[in-house]
């Protein structure tokens, strides 16, 4: 099922994921070859990085077949076409975005360690107590994210067509009150400026209208996922995932900011003769003309040998209540105006 989601991961990823309260890693390793003897998955890439002592140590990647793509989408309850392909090709090249994604899925969903029932053995020994690692409180279930999910700007969703874009990840946990949450994540490939273009395209698929069964008009991201009630735009994350230093990181953050400033930031209204002698209450500040608002930057509670760098959240800026009552847009006082988006550093 892990698979199914994440598409490409190592077997340390997949213990932290399935089974973080196992004893050893070599239990997953075997379960791995197991499904790769009964045709549902198979390992045709490896990836390397530095071990503890500072040598490089490669790592199998695993991916599902075809068949067990199908067992996969069974058991996730979608279908094939919704959980996408194999992953094979991305495999053989190393994966390096699929493996970022599959960290990212662990160190927001932080898979509480369940201790496991040690193999019995012919020793009169008793086996050693086992400390469980402990791992902070995260968001939602497994089966609550999806990744490279298709967002038209036009198209359908099994279609979409030229200028779309596919989100790395994305989170619906209801249960966690996080109706849906769009994931990207950034490795420190790409240029600054591609990824402030993307932060443009989630505009476009989130204003999007299409005609619901009543004829009216209505947002199409909403025909898939549940509305938060709080107005604007659903969230989206920003994950910079390469360890490139505090002040590499924080520059990077602020281009993209700056780059796509215009994309999030609200619109500030006042009413008719304001002058600056005015105090900032004398005001409103709307998020229905841009979208999500880029509100803070904040780091996911991960295991404490995370190599994660930070994350900067795109969220909706919340209107005050009168602002959601239909047909008022004249000047209320007591809301006051935001100084700007509120970043660590910045």
């Amino acid at each position: 099922m892990a698979l199914g989601v994440v598409k490409v991961a190592t077997a340390e990823q997949l213990r932290k994921l399935v089974l973080p309260g196992t004893a050893d890693l070599q239990t997953v390793r075997n379960a791995c070859k197991d499904l790769r003897h009964a045709g549902l998955m198979e390992s045709v890439g490896r990836t390397s990085s530095a071990g503890a002592s500072g040598r490089p140590v490669r790592r199998d990647l695993w991916n599902l077949t075809t068949a067990g793509l199908a067992a996969a989408a069974s058991e996730l309850g979608r279908t094939v076409r919704e959980i996408g392909g194999t992953a094979r090709e991305a495999a053989k090249a190393g994966a390096a975005h699929a493996l970022a994604v599959s960290d990212t899925i662990d160190a927001f969903r932080q898979s509480p360690p369940l201790p496991t029932k040690p193999v019995a053995r012919r020793t009169t020994r008793p086996a050693p107590e086992r400390v469980l690692p402990v791992r902070p409180r995260g968001l939602g279930h497994l089966r609550g994210w999806e990744t490279e999910v298709a967002l038209p700007v036009t198209g359908t969703f099994t279609s979409p067509a030229r200028g779309s874009l596919r989100a790395d990840a994305v989170l619906t946990a209801p249960e966690d009150q996080v109706p849906v949450l769009f994931v990207e994540v950034d490795n420190h490939t790409e240029p600054v400026a591609v990824v402030a273009a993307k932060i443009d395209r989630y505009r476009r698929f989130f204003r999007r209208q299409v005609k619901n069964d009543g004829g009216r008009d209505g947002a199409l991201w909403s025909t898939l996922w549940d509305d938060s009630g709080r107005g604007g735009f659903p969230p989206v994350a920003l994950v910079f995932t390469k360890d490139v230093g505090a002040q590499a990181r924080m520059n990077r953050i602020k281009t993209i900011r700056d780059l796509s400033r215009t994309r999030w930031q609200p619109r500030w209204y006042k009413p008719h003769g304001w002058s600056p002698k005015d105090t900032e209450q004398d005001g409103w500040w709307d998020p229905r003309r841009h979208g999500p608002s880029h509100r803070h930057a904040s780091r996911p509670a991960t295991h404490p040998r995370s190599a994660w760098a930070g994350v900067v959240a795109l969220r909706p800026q919340r209107m005050a209540a009168d602002h959601r009552r239909a047909g008022q847009h004249r000047h209320q006082r007591g809301v006051p105006r935001p100084s700007g988006p509120a970043i660590p550093g910045a």
